[in-house]
């Protein structure tokens, strides 16, 4: 038999941390993370990283294993998530992936080899070229045309992978997104994946209450020591909502209370395009907070997983 690895997905704000630790301490199993900004260190309270406290000793993997200095892509948390995984199912526990970075779990469940191997190298060479000439935005704008799914999710400034889109899509005829969309399901695992989910207007609540307390927990500190040790918002871990913000904040480019408004804006957004995500997921099964308890919600995925 493959062995089991459980997902516990979801959009930002809607209580993974607390379901999926005890979901852990159930099925005596181990966390990996599978959020693009808790892979660095230093930057604690933007991410929302579960606290020492929080964990209740259950192992947390990929989380704190970057300098914010360094730039990641998605082959390399694909090499290191599964490097964790098989490690904790070599010790007998339960691998559970946890965390809203939709294309960090595609990565793992889904044959995404197409993107890594080779390609065309002219291609890549006149995009490179047109970067230099015409800037990184004009890339990022063809990138728009032919897979406007793709360009929401890739930042103008990651240019070497919306160069790899823009390529997939110049090479096959079909946009970069729609492959991790098919779903061609890794055979390496049996994949167990759930993705939580609750009333519109109660997450965006949520969300904006996450906003504050952030903040009050020390925010604009944290991204000032950030910048006080270099990071810049080229930097890829400065692009995540939140500390983008509180750099304008800093610049004075915006007042306090704009600054917390477009947090929460963004993060609201932001939500709405998990769950985008997530829905278009056959092998997804939703799970709505607000129709079941905790301890509803922990017995009906221990039933499925027994």
């Amino acid at each position: 038999m493959k062995p089991r690895l459980i997902i516990i997905a979801g959009p930002t704000g809607v209580g993974k941390t607390e379901i999926s630790i005890r979901l852990a301490k159930l099925l005596d199993g181990e966390i990996v993370s599978c959020d693009s900004m808790q892979v660095y260190r230093l930057m604690d309270i933007g991410s929302a990283k579960a606290t020492r406290e929080e964990m209740q000793g259950i192992p947390h993997h990929m989380v704190d294993i970057l300098d914010p200095m360094t730039p990641f892509t998605v082959s390399e948390y694909k090499a290191m998530a599964e490097t964790a995984i098989d490690d904790i199912i070599s010790r007998g526990k339960v691998p559970i992936m946890v965390g809203g970075t939709g294309l960090y779990i595609d990565s793992v469940i889904t044959d995404m080899s197409f993107a890594e191997g080779s390609g065309d190298t002219a291609f890549r060479d006149s995009m490179e070229e047109l970067a230099v000439k015409s800037g990184k935005e004009e890339v990022h704008r063809q990138l728009q045309e032919v897979d406007p799914i793709a360009a929401e999710r890739i930042h103008p400034n990651n240019l070497k992978r919306v160069i790899r889109a823009l390529e997939v899509y110049h090479m096959t005829g079909k946009p970069f997104s729609s492959f991790a969309d098919e779903g061609i399901i890794n055979p390496k695992y049996e994949v167990s994946y759930y993705y939580l989910n609750r009333k519109r207007e109660e997450l965006y609540s949520a969300i904006d209450i996450r906003v504050l307390k952030m903040l009050e927990e020390g925010l604009v500190d944290e991204v000032r020591m950030l910048r006080e040790r270099g990071l810049t918002r080229e930097h890829q871990s400065m692009q995540g909502i939140g500390y983008k913000e509180v750099l304008d904040y800093l610049d004075g480019k915006k007042t306090y209370d704009e600054m917390v408004e477009e947090i929460q804006r963004h993060s609201r957004n932001y939500a709405k395009r998990q769950l985008t995500w997530f829905r278009r997921k056959s092998l997804a099964v939703e799970i709505y907070r607000d129709a079941m308890s905790t301890e509803e919600i922990l017995n009906l995925i221990k039933s499925m997983e027994s």
